[in-house]
């Protein structure tokens, strides 16, 4: 079976060997049976079954290895393998790509999944009025084709040796064509698991469908519950008490909670999440350069992964490539806690001083509202004076993140650089928010994605990263861990995956009790 690593894409360059593929991932063999309870922080009122819309875990944890499937799958151990595509082939130029899709899968509903199924959910990214983060994705389609039941090919306006990767966003879930509002209604998929109960924000019930594809490899329990638990004591509370098996974002500030216990154990892996302060490039003062830069000099980074983090992550540089991204340019300059600096670019940009507004929620991240005080602290010497309000955790998402000139945000952060910087810094990306849209790195962007050559690559991610880093409105400080907690009930094959919270999301599918 041939596996792609993100990590060895691209060793063998313009190779067209690396860039096929085929098959589910190796797993170890579980065991059968059992309800899941997992009390979640992530779930909002305003959750749907329409993925496009995700952007919180308990949404993606119920689609990605519940409900719904993708056409490919991130293992545990990075390796890119099939999920609703059997295998993949691309062009010597990686512009056109064909896919071999699963035979025999149906949807929930009895519909068999087949080529439809495929064009017709990608295209709903790009539908008039879609906010959809995977748009930027699917908008590098240039036309699809359906060649049989169970085959489509994909022409990309510009090649992109990463795009079978791309597949596996969690925004792109397959949909029954010409039930999709149905689909989306009731949660429809052709996943692991069927719908039983569903209430936006609370809770979902999910059970396991029988004669799965996946059968024998994934989906060990027979029923699934999803409990929205917003305040992490309560999360680890409720898995102390045996009222939940696992819980996702374990407050690392409280020592109690990083203790487990004798029935509980904490799991903890590196990945690319990032937190930060990102500040509107198309609205004053964070339009003018030097009051980016000089707020980038204002923060004390280390203090704040010691004290916010508790140790339990890195101090970051200003861009979102993160530390298991193949072409982190380890090198770069870093930027440090200098006010006389700071104070030097507020010059620049024609302040003396300079009072700013700073929208914070943990709902951004945990310890938000912490960060932004000690940046506030830390500002005060280079004479920036920031008014820190904290918001509601409800509706922050919706309402504050969105708006705000500045404010709080965090990102899991994407598996290939060209993945990360379309998701955040493309022109007319959903997710861009910053909106800075500089011409160079633009271009530099289209270029990067196309290239073969690992070498060249490197270089081309490099330039990106340091002209994001200097030049962006994003404020990142810190790269933090995924630090989740499960019952010693639980078990896994061992290895955890770093994409995502909760072994990248699929915990659902991977785990089973011992």
């Amino acid at each position: 079976m041939t596996r792609i690593s993100r990590r060895g894409l691209l060793q063998s360059g313009a190779a067209a060997g690396v860039l096929a593929a085929t098959g589910l991932p190796g797993r170890a063999q579980g065991k059968r049976g059992g309800c899941l309870r997992l009390g979640l922080a992530g779930a909002h009122a305003s959750d749907t079954w329409d993925a496009r819309s995700h952007a919180d875990t308990f949404m993606v944890m119920a689609t990605m290895g519940g409900v719904f499937d993708c056409l490919t799958e991130i293992a545990s151990n990075g390796e890119l393998v099939g999920e609703l595509a059997e295998s993949w082939e691309a062009s010597s130029d990686a512009r056109v790509w064909t896919f071999n899709l699963r035979r025999g899968v149906a949807f929930h509903n009895g519909k068999a999944f087949g080529a439809e199924d495929v064009i017709a959910s990608l295209n709903l990214h790009v539908a008039d009025g879609s906010t959809s983060a995977a748009r930027p994705i699917v908008e590098n389609i240039a036309e699809m084709k359906r060649l049989g039941d169970h085959q489509v090919q994909m022409v990309l306006r510009a090649g992109n040796a990463d795009f079978p990767f791309l597949l596996s966003d969690y925004h792109l879930a397959i949909y029954p064509a010409g039930q999709i509002d149905e689909a989306i209604a009731a949660g429809i998929g052709t996943g692991l698991y069927r719908v039983e109960r569903f209430e936006p924000g609370v809770r979902a019930a999910l059970r396991r469908v029988e004669g799965h594809y996946k059968d024998g490899q994934a989906g060990w329990f027979d029923t699934v519950e999803l409990i929205a638990m917003t305040d992490p004591a309560t999360r680890m509370a409720a898995l102390r008490a045996g009222q939940v098996d696992a819980v996702n974002r374990v407050d690392v500030r409280d020592e109690a909670q990083m203790t487990g216990g004798r029935d509980v154990s904490i799991f903890e892996v590196s990945g690319n999440r990032h937190l930060g302060f990102p500040m509107r490039t198309d609205i004053a003062p964070f339009d003018d350069v030097d009051v980016r830069r000089a707020l980038k000099h204002a923060v004390d980074r280390q203090e704040m992964v010691d004290n916010v983090l508790r140790g339990h992550g890195r101090v970051a540089n200003d861009h979102p490539i993160g530390p298991v991204n193949q072409y982190l340019a380890g090198t770069l300059p870093q930027h440090g806690y200098d006010p006389d600096k700071a104070r030097f670019h507020l010059r620049k940009a024609g302040y003396e001083s300079l009072d700013l507004t700073l929208w914070a929620s943990d709902a951004a991240f945990g310890g938000a509202v912490d960060a932004a005080g000690l940046l506030r602290a830390s500002a005060r010497a280079a004479g920036i004076d920031i008014d820190v309000r904290e918001v509601p955790a409800d509706g922050y998402w919706s309402g504050v993140w969105g708006t705000a000139p500045w404010r709080a945000s965090s990102s899991s952060g994407r598996v290939t650089e060209d993945w990360m910087f379309s998701t955040v810094a493309g022109v007319g990306a959903p997710w861009n928010e910053t909106r800075w849209t500089e011409e160079p790195f633009q271009k530099r962007l289209i270029e990067a994605r196309a290239t073969l050559d690992t070498a060249r690559r490197a270089e081309m991610y490099a330039e990106m990263q340091a002209s994001f880093s200097a030049d962006g409105g994003a404020l990142i400080p810190m790269y933090a861990t995924h630090v989740d907690a499960a019952s010693s009930k639980l078990t896994n094959a061992g290895t955890i995956s770093d994409v995502l919270e909760m072994d990248g999301s699929r915990l659902i599918e991977r785990w089973w009790f011992a």
